[in-house]
Parts: structure tokens; C-alpha cells; sequence
């Protein structure tokens, strides 16, 4: 299962808000919430309640009025596996207060489990940041106090708590394998002709197929290259440009589509699984592998395949790109076995651990924050007292050293992607764009300051099941727009971060504390 746990706030989620209630007569459970709750409990998933509740800070009401009304709240909705209570004010500074982490990690401890197999249900953006801070997936239920840049920011959005559970369970029901679909076994190739991070973001599907299959090959492109040896389970590795899948493709050639062919068929592979974005087709590279032999083919396709697929799968909108990928797995027989998170070989670790990276290049400049704002986030985290590493590609020298400041050390293009996910994981956090290396931190389970530009979906695109503090203007202009160059002036859902913000997140990620 995907999940163990469902984690719910209190107040405005599972029963009507009434402020600092200590009154059990006053408890009211929201529309349809015992029936989802049980919907919960039937499949198999642990609950638990994590609420704030500063009313005892206030003296607003007592440690017995607090349990009287959590005890109504079980008598109308059914028993709960724990319940974790904030009892500090706004100006406490704990770590338990949402959006600090603190409840959930204590939940996700006591229900046996991570916060990674966590997901937290709550109807405000202190419950959001709360579960991204722990590693946990957050959907929000928004409700009249919920403020548009809480919406903006949530990575699911459901309407009613029972549309969350609805949620919860769907994606609970993408990874069980099709008993139709009984995979082979043998030779199988897997298909990600796509960017590092999206081939990052693979990898996990990957692991499902090599779980059952003899031998696994890779087909990828060039920009996914550097990463393909890092991944789990991939014996050998074909590089090729497909021009239906690059973003500057080279034309179309017989000669290249023939010498494609080719090495296909002299791969001699049993069945292929070709994983592909939303907005990609499958069907070229399709035609080709019946072309080349391939018995057995399984894509996502929304267009009609005819012939070309045995395994025609559809996955619904917005569901993280990590799992899209092994929903496809496992409708082709390949179902998850152990852990979902993203995951690569990684080397000895670089250096004396104990530093916070500052990574400010990105694959497209609409996702990159300007180097005089990373400058300042780097002089921010100096004057804080944090040790800063800059880190870039090949081609990011000259940036690195403009926003490299004497104190910190500058490894701008002096990096392999073997040797970066060593400098990664020796890391306490990474503060990176929507890129790349933002995804191989997931891979090295290292926290993430997301500066996230709002073009793409974060609900799909995030760093996947890692500790998450997202920075950036949810509501900017540029949202959803897929853009590659900014197109609004000043670039303002990543100008405006400011740097105490970033020097918060770290603080956040790595002490665990609001």
C-alpha cells in the first residue's frame, strides 16, 4: 500500500470550528465524516487526529474539557488510533504548533509507521505546511477561512472531507496490479526519454519492474543520461534522442529512426514499459517496438493505440508524477514491492556533513530565481551561522561564482550526478528550484527549500515523499502555464522570496522547528 495512516485536523476538518471550545455539546461533525472515516478504516489505514489547540496556552479551557470534547468527538465518529495536541500559543516557538512538523512526525511514531506513508487532511495552509515539512502528502479542504494563497499553494485540493477520502483511496487504488495484466518476467525495457528529474522521478517504477523482471534495460535520452546509472535495478542503458519527446528536437530522419530500430530489435527485450509525462505521446516510440518485436507493450495513452499497446493505462490529473509512473507499473504486472520514495546509488559521502546547499540554476529559466536573489539567500544563511555550499552543472560556472560570497564554498560545475548526489546527501538541506537536482535531494532523502515557480503543477512536480518547505508566489501570473521563459516582468513568483523566508524554511527542515 502506497499508505499506512491518515493524519485529520480537528477544527474546521473533522467537525465544524467553533473557537476554543471546551464544550462537548458543541461538537459537530462535518457532512458525511463518520462514513468516510470508516471508508478509512475498512481499507486498512491507521487515523489519527493532530490539532492545535492554544486555548490551553490561553486558559480558555482545561486539560479535562479538551479530553471530554475529544472523547465526543470519538463517540460520533469512531474510534481514532492517536491523537497528538499542540497545547502552546502562536509565540511559543515549539515544534509541535502547525505548520511546524512536530504533531505529525509524533503521530506517524506512534501509528508505527513515517510520515513519508502519512497523509494529513486539514482545511487551512498550517495544515499543509505542517505534513510537507514532515514528508507527508497533504490534501486541503478548504472552507470559508481558508485565504486563495493557501489554496494556491495546497498540492490536492478536495471539496468535502469525503472528497479527500475519495482522494486517498484512488490513488490507494492506482498501484494494485491488474490480475489481466500477469507481467512475464524476462527481458523487460523501460522507457523515460525525458529530463534527470523526470527520470528521477521514474525510478521508483523502475524498482517495481526489476523486482519481477530477469533483466531490465533503459532506454532515455540525453539530458536523462548522467542519472541512469544512479537508478536501482537498471542492468544495461540505450541512449537516444526521440524527437516527439525532446523540447528542441533535431528533425526527423530515416537514418536515425531506422539506426533506432535497429538497436531496439538487437536489444532482444521480452516487453517494454514506456514511461511518459501528461502531455506526451507514447504511440511513436510504440509503433517502432512492434516493429523491432516486442511482444508485449504497456503506456499511459489517452489517444486511441489501435494495435500498438497490450496495456493501455489512464491515470486521473494531478497525481504526483512519481506515482503516475508506477501506476503504469503496475497495471503492466509490475506492482510496487517495499518503498515508493525515489531512491539512487550514492558514493561516500563528501566532505564533513553538517552544510545547507544553495543550488540556483534550473533547467529552464522560468524556474530558476534570479542570482542576485540567491546571492542574498546565501548571505542570509551566512549572518545565521549556517556553512553554504553553491552547487551548479557544467554550464553554470559563471553563475555559481557570481552567486558564491566568501564564507561559502563553490562547486559550480565541478560536480558529476554521481558526485553531486554525494555532496546531497552529506547535506542537513537543499534550497533549489523546480529542477533536477531538487529531485536527486529527494533521491538522497535530504530536506528541500522549494523555490517553486508556479508553471507547472506542485502537486505533480514537488520533490516526491522528502521534507518540503515550499517558497514562492502560488498565485503569480505565470501559474499553469508550462512556460519556459518567464512571462511576466520581474519574474515575481520567485523575485519576491525573501531571504529571512529561505533562512525560516532551513531552520524549519532542519531543527524541526515553526
Amino acid at each position: 500500500m502506497i499508505y499506512d495512516a491518515v493524519l485529520v485536523d480537528r477544527d474546521g476538518t473533522l467537525i465544524e470550528d467553533v473557537p476554543y471550545n471546551g464544550d462537548p455539546d458543541k461538537v459537530r461533525p462535518v457532512p458525511g465524516a463518520r462514513a468516510a472515516l470508516d471508508r478509512l478504516r475498512a481499507a486498512g489505514l491507521r487515523l489519527g487526529v493532530v490539532s492545535n489547540q492554544s486555548g490551553l496556552a490561553r486558559g480558555l479551557f482545561d486539560e479535562h474539557d479538551l479530553a471530554r470534547v475529544n472523547a465526543r468527538v470519538e463517540e460520533l465518529l469512531g474510534p481514532f488510533d492517536t491523537w497528538r495536541v499542540c497545547p502552546h500559543d502562536d509565540g511559543a516557538g515549539c515544534g509541535c504548533r502547525k505548520p511546524a512538523p512536530g504533531l505529525v512526525c509524533t503521530a506517524a511514531h506512534d501509528l508505527g509507521t513515517t510520515p513519508e506513508r502519512c497523509v494529513v487532511i486539514g482545511d487551512i495552509g498550517g495544515d499543509v505546511r505542517a505534513a510537507l515539512a514532515a514528508g507527508a502528502t497533504a490534501v486541503l479542504v478548504p472552507n470559508p477561512a481558508t485565504r486563495p494563497e493557501e489554496l494556491a499553494e495546497a498540492p490536492a485540493v478536495a471539496d468535502s472531507l469525503p472528497d479527500a477520502v475519495d482522494l486517498v483511496l484512488r490513488r490507494h487504488r492506482l498501484f494494485v496490479e491488474d490480475p489481466v495484466a500477469a507481467a512475464g518476467g524476462g527481458h523487460v525495457l523501460v522507457v523515460r526519454s525525458d529530463s534527470a528529474g523526470d527520470l528521477l522521478l521514474t525510478g521508483p517504477a523502475i524498482r517495481a519492474v526489476a523486482h519481477r523482471a530477469r533483466r531490465v534495460t533503459l532506454l532515455c535520452g540525453p539530458r536523462g543520461r548522467g542519472v541512469a546509472a544512479l537508478l536501482p535495478g537498471v542492468d544495461a542503458v540505450l541512449e537516444h534522442e526521440l524527437p516527439w519527446i525532446e523540447p528542441e528536437p533535431a528533425p526527423v530522419t530515416r537514418a536515425d529512426v531506422a539506426r533506432l530500430g535497429a538497436e531496439l530489435a538487437s536489444a532482444e527485450v521480452d516487453e517494454a514499459v514506456v514511461f511518459t509525462s501528461f502531455h506526451q505521446s507514447a504511440l511513436p516510440l510504440a509503433l517502432l517496438l512492434r516493429l523491432a518485436g516486442v511482444r508485449r507493450i504497456s503506456a499511459i495513452s489517452d489517444d486511441y493505440p489501435g494495435s500498438l499497446l497490450d496495456v493501455r493505462h489512464h491515470v486521473p490529473t494531478g497525481v504526483p508524477e512519481a506515482e503516475r509512473a508506477l501506476s503504469l507499473a503496475a497495471a503492466a504486472g509490475y506492482p510496487l514491492d517495499g518503498e515508493p520514495a525515489l531512491s539512487v546509488h550514492c558514493g561516500p559521502a563528501w566532505g564533513d556533513r553538517g552544510y545547507v546547499i544553495v543550488h540556483p540554476g534550473a533547467s529552464v529559466p522560468a524556474r530558476a530565481c534570479p542570482p542576485r536573489r540567491c546571492r542574498e539567500f546565501v548571505a542570509a544563511l551566512l549572518d545565521a551561522g549556517f556553512r553554504v555550499v553553491v552547487t551548479g552543472g557544467p554550464d553554470e560556472r559563471d553563475l555559481t561564482a557570481d552567486v558564491c560570497l566568501p564564507g561559502a564554498r563553490d562547486l559550480g560545475g565541478r560536480t558529476s550526478w554521481p558526485e553531486l548526489a554525494a555532496v546531497f546527501a552529506g547535506a542537513d538541506c537543499v534550497v533549489v528550484g523546480n529542477t533536477g537536482p531538487a529531485h536527486l535531494a529527494a533521491a538522497v532523502r535530504t530536506p528541500v527549500v522549494s523555490l517553486f515557480a508556479p508553471t507547472v503543477d506542485v502537486g505533480q512536480w514537488a520533490p516526491y515523499r522528502v521534507p518540503l518547505v515550499r517558497l514562492g508566489t502560488a498565485t503569480a501570473p505565470c501559474r499553469g502555464t508550462r512556460a519556459t521563459v518567464c512571462p511576466v516582468p520581474d519574474h515575481p513568483c520567485l523575485t519576491d522570496i525573501r531571504p529571512d523566508a529561505v533562512v525560516a524554511a532551513v531552520r524549519t527542515l532542519v531543527t524541526g522547528l515553526g
